[in-house]
């Protein structure tokens, strides 16, 4: 078994820390026990056993059961740390050499994008890059809420922000809040429910309360960003894109948002003509 010594007083601590971490993080994803045992391939005795603190899961069991769960890179270090191993996945920073190619990539997509706005965020919606297409966007913005680390969703919600230039406020605000809200319930980062917190406290016009819809729904494919710029009002709609494979950890939290017009007259305002 591949980890550091411990004593006893050490063991039990460990035991019942990834016991009850395995167990947390059961509960999050709604499996029963039994559902689990049959997911991983183990007896339910076994999985009781780990989760109670009678048993000591080897480092490969850990990560055994943190796949099934779909547990965040992260928080498999910290089930290792609290096992008594060493974390495996690396967390290096973006600029890191070692990370050169998959910025490399980043910036291709970011240029490639261009004249459509786009960007790339980190865990905690910080920008970490952003095209050129984005600025004409943040035209009167707080300068304060530009000030590195900027978060995308302060500027997209905040009153010195985009909000007041936002003209289906009250459904892009839910649209971001329920991503928020579905990113905490996945990874459990504190720091995503405190932003969440301060998100949902900011105003909101009456009316446009959280869940109402300033369009037809009915209508739309996808919930656009409706936003007044000095070109005229801009529409678009948004897409996601991840790293496929990563085995590390500040890949595997780093998210491209690219922005696509929503309809004909953007994408004129925007100088493209089909």
């Amino acid at each position: 078994m591949i980890g550091r010594t411990r004593n006893v007083g050490d063991m039990a601590t460990a035991i019942h820390t990834v016991g009850t971490m395995v167990r947390s993080w059961r509960e999050l994803r709604r499996f029963s026990q039994l559902e689990l045992a049959l997911e991983a391939e183990v007896s339910q005795r076994h999985l009781s056993f780990i989760e109670s603190g009678r048993s000591v899961p080897s480092r490969e069991m850990v990560l055994h059961l943190a796949e099934r769960l779909e547990v965040p890179f992260r928080e498999r270090n910290a089930m290792l740390l609290a096992a008594g191993y060493s974390p495996v996945y690396g967390d290096r920073r973006f600029d890191d050499p070692s990370l050169r190619q998959a910025k490399s990539a980043l910036e291709v997509l970011l240029r490639a994008h261009e004249p459509y706005p786009a960007l790339v965020v980190d865990r905690h919606w910080n920008i970490i890059e952003a095209n050129r297409a984005l600025e004409p966007m943040l035209e009167g913005v707080d300068p304060a809420l530009l000030t590195s680390p900027a978060n995308a969703l302060r500027i997209s919600l905040h009153p010195g922000g985009l909000a007041p230039r936002i003209m289906n406020l009250g459904e892009w605000r839910q649209h971001l809040l329920d991503r928020l809200r579905r990113q905490f319930r996945i990874s459990r980062d504190p720091a995503l429910d405190e932003l969440q917190k301060e998100l949902s406290a900011y105003p909101c016009p009456s009316s446009e309360q959280p869940g109402q819809s300033a369009s037809p729904l009915a209508h739309e494919v996808a919930i656009p960003l409706r936003l007044k710029t000095s070109r005229g009002v801009l529409s678009f709609l948004s897409t996601v894109t991840v790293f496929g494979t990563p085995v590390e950890i500040t890949l595997s939290e780093v998210t491209l948002e690219a922005f696509y017009p929503a309809d004909q007259e953007t994408a004129g305002r925007l100088g493209i003509r089909k």
